[in-house]
């Protein structure tokens, strides 16, 4: 089915997202704050809107942050419209935003979008939906063309909870492969040496066996009990001293270690240091 989609914001990600419904068969219009991104677009198919008061009833949103759809449709009249958008903010920004657009006429589907702008159209890709779900889904065969379709929950601020969640666990694994590949390379072995034990650790975690921390680890957190033996969160703490002092010889950088260690001393000196390395949660939530 054919549905005219409206794509606001022509970075690298909204270029990506119309070229892609365009090649769906989909009737395209796109706007950007700043003109001249569009002429590849408008070869392809596309109609360049003079304002987003062109839009149709959906319009696909990839700005900068929130402020910038504020900025872009602040006199537009909305009513009637669904906003599919999936720029980046926080969960309480896009439940502000719910209520801007609401009394503006228009309804908010929040999305974040879990691949980079080459990934948008490809198997696997997909992104967190949430909001109305009668409404998501009147749209959901047109947004398939971009990615899968994960609906979290009727919050507005849940996809953006869970996008950021994603991204930090992304950002801050391939951090600490940055620091054990620096620390590799200050003993002149090359980071080839690191990469199998690197892949077996990361791949181990996520799994079902001996290593697979993740389900124990949930399974914890959820019922709230961290039994402590054979490894206790003390001894992680200690332990995590030792890998500060080895990256201090090395002569590297001390940033993401300290912080590390200091949240181990920190949650150890709370009193869970007979528990696992798991009870670091309470000190995370301030429970």
């Amino acid at each position: 089915m054919t549905t005219h989609v409206t794509v606001i914001g022509l970075g690298a990600m909204g270029s990506a997202m119309a070229e892609t419904f365009l090649k769906a068969g989909h009737q395209v219009t796109v706007w950007n704050r700043t003109a001249g991104k569009a002429g590849a677009l408008v070869a392809l198919g596309a109609h360049e809107a003079a304002s987003p008061a062109e839009a149709g009833e959906l319009m696909v949103i990839s700005q900068i942050d929130y402020q910038a759809m504020y900025d872009s449709l602040a006199g537009v009249d909305l009513t009637g419209k669904v906003l599919v958008n999936l720029s980046s903010d926080t969960p309480s920004k896009l439940r502000e935003a719910a209520d801007w657009v609401a009394g503006k006429g228009g309804v908010l589907i929040t999305g974040g979008i879990m691949v980079p702008p080459p990934g948008i159209g490809q198997p696997g890709a997909y992104t967190f939906y949430s909001g109305s779900s009668d409404v998501l889904s009147r749209h959901e065969e047109a947004l398939k063309a971009l990615t899968d379709v994960t609906y979290i929950g009727a919050d507005p601020g849940l996809a953006m909870l869970f996008y950021q969640a994603q991204l930090f666990m992304f950002w801050s694994g391939l951090t600490s492969f940055m620091y054990a590949s620096a620390l590799a390379e200050s003993a002149g072995l090359p980071v080839s040496a690191m990469l199998p034990y690197a892949q077996e650790t990361y791949g181990g975690l996520a799994g079902d066996g001996p290593m697979g921390f993740l389900k124990h680890l949930a399974a914890e957190f959820e019922a709230r009990v961290y039994p402590g033996e054979p490894n206790s969160l003390h001894m992680q703490a200690v332990g995590m001293q030792h890998v500060v002092h080895t990256f201090e010889d090395a002569g590297l950088d001390l940033t993401v270690p300290v912080a590390l260690k200091d949240l181990f001393a920190r949650a150890d000196a709370e009193g869970h240091g007979a528990e696992s390395l798991g009870a670091v949660i309470e000190s995370i939530s301030k429970r």
